[in-house]
């Protein structure tokens, strides 16, 4: 089935998930545009019908490996900034990071040091990152674009609207 077939099943916001939602989303994975994807992708993150925000990507940080997990955790705290690395995110990655004076630079988390944390610190992480800055929602959805595998964890609903917001081609 070609792209265009396949975003047209899905152009009804309003209809249920078809039975093949998972195999649809990969063969559209494989032939879209990434940004098309990750503009899918942040229409299923920021939709009332999935799990808040920080809640998916706690969902999605633990069906990752350590590689992608560091992938998703470098965003978030590029997002927080070196100021907000206080508080929650502080507490979370201090435990990893070690102490850090509040003028240093955002560090960069490796895959060991991402496999320390569990998915209910990286949903406070991902939560205290989105109410500071909306746009982590794109970085993110961009992130996972390039891991579509991962982004079938968030369920049917997740993945048919994504599919309905893909840009035809």
């Amino acid at each position: 089935m070609n792209l265009t077939d396949i975003l047209e099943r899905y152009a009804d916001p309003a209809a249920a998930p078809h039975a093949d939602v998972e195999q649809h989303f990969d063969e559209a994975a494989q032939q879209a545009d990434p940004n098309d994807l990750g503009q899918g992708i942040a229409a299923a993150l920021r939709s009332d019908a999935t799990p808040p925000f920080g809640q998916a990507v706690g969902t999605l940080f633990g069906q990752s490996n350590p590689p992608q997990q560091a992938g998703m955790l470098n965003q978030i705290v590029q997002s927080l900034g070196s100021g907000a690395l206080s508080g929650v995110a502080g507490s979370i990655l201090g435990r990893i990071l070690g102490q850090r004076d509040a003028g240093m630079p955002a560090p960069t988390i490796t895959p060991a040091q991402a496999s320390q944390l569990s998915p209910d610190e990286v949903t406070a992480l991902a939560t205290q990152a989105h109410s500071g800055d909306e746009s982590i929602v794109d970085k993110m959805s961009a992130f996972y674009a390039e891991h579509p595998t991962l982004v079938k964890s968030l369920g049917a609903a997740a993945l048919a609207i994504a599919l309905g917001r893909m840009r035809r081609p």
